[in-house]
């Protein structure tokens, strides 16, 4: 649930419209970085200018004009009204890649992005527990690298037992559904059944005392104003902003042809997770819901630790969106 609206926009009568205003902002800033300037100058420049951010207040920094410029919302959505054509908007994003390129971003030790590609993205389907890269007998020549669950041992004990994976397991599974997609695009096609909301009790009784004073004829009640604005709050807070579809699309604009192998750019974009699970079968979810389950056979014949007795398997795979 987003608790704070994009600069750009503003709420009216419990919609989401763009505001002339603030929306000139985004523009500029949209225009300017493409014209080639720092995300740092036009946050300068905007701060110098008293331009008012989301928050109403001037302190704008690079990270800030960083965050406005990778926002998915401005080519609008179901909610939001576009404001920034797609085409530009992947001018900017192309330009951004290229300029890390260029500094090296992608390349310094100590970056949290040069950390592990299956870091915080691989789950013990059994615990809950997100799984670690453990490396034993480290620095000799039967040294060995196993992903397993972060409960594994804990407190000197042994506390999950769920499956080990080696790396290159990992990266199979990975392969295996993203070209599970790329074989049947049409499970990209699916829709989500659109989520329930729950009736809200204050925004119930907001809107009851909305129509009493206007039943009443209190139309110029300085109350009436400050309940629609409350209503139109609480409204917004209580909506799931659903980004099914731009990021179905970035999935589909991501996988042009079949991989031969495992490729970390694809996978760290549109994979968000993958959860493991003791009977062999893990579950790749995609950032727009969708998931593939694949099962590896071999997984059931391991030993007790969890090491497997064989490096490949059959692999079965079923959709579920």
């Amino acid at each position: 649930m987003q608790t704070h609206m994009p600069i750009g926009y503003k709420m009216v009568d419990g919609k989401i419209q763009i505001d002339k205003e603030k929306s000139k902002t985004v523009k500029k800033i949209f225009t300017e970085y493409l014209k080639g300037k720092s995300l740092l100058s036009i946050a300068k420049n905007l701060k110098e200018s008293r331009v008012a951010n989301a928050n109403n207040k001037t302190n704008w920094t690079h990270g800030a004009v960083g965050k406005i410029l990778e926002n998915t919302k401005y080519m609008g959505d179901e909610f939001y009204p576009p404001l920034i054509t797609k085409e530009k908007y992947q001018r900017v994003q192309a330009k951004r890649k290229h300029k890390e390129k260029q500094v090296g971003k992608t390349h310094q030790l100590n970056s949290t992005r040069n950390k592990n590609i299956f870091a915080s993205k691989v789950f013990c389907g059994e615990c809950g527990e997100p799984y670690r890269k453990y490396i034993e007998h480290s620095g000799k020549a039967w040294e060995k690298v196993r992903w397993k669950c972060k409960k594994y041992i804990y407190q000197n004990r042994v506390k999950c037992t769920n499956v080990f994976y080696f790396e290159a397991e990992l990266k199979t599974v990975a392969l295996n559904a993203i070209n599970i997609l790329i074989a049947r695009p049409k499970l990209l096609n699916h829709w989500p059944p659109k989520e329930i909301i729950k009736p809200n009790k204050e925004l119930t009784e907001v809107e009851k005392r909305i129509r009493e004073i206007k039943e009443n004829g209190e139309f110029s009640s300085q109350e009436l104003a400050r309940l629609i604005f409350k209503r139109a709050e609480l409204v917004y807070n209580s909506s799931k902003i659903n980004d099914y579809e731009v990021r179905t699309q970035t999935i589909k604009e991501m996988l042009t042809e079949k991989l031969t192998g495992f490729d970390e750019k694809i996978f760290s974009v549109i994979v968000s997770k993958i959860v493991i699970y003791k009977d062999g079968r893990v579950e790749t979810q995609f950032i727009n819901g969708l998931k593939v389950s694949d099962t590896l056979e071999y997984k059931r014949k391991e030993d007790h630790n969890g090491c497997s007795k064989k490096e490949s398997g059959s692999h079965t795979a079923t959709d579920e969106v």
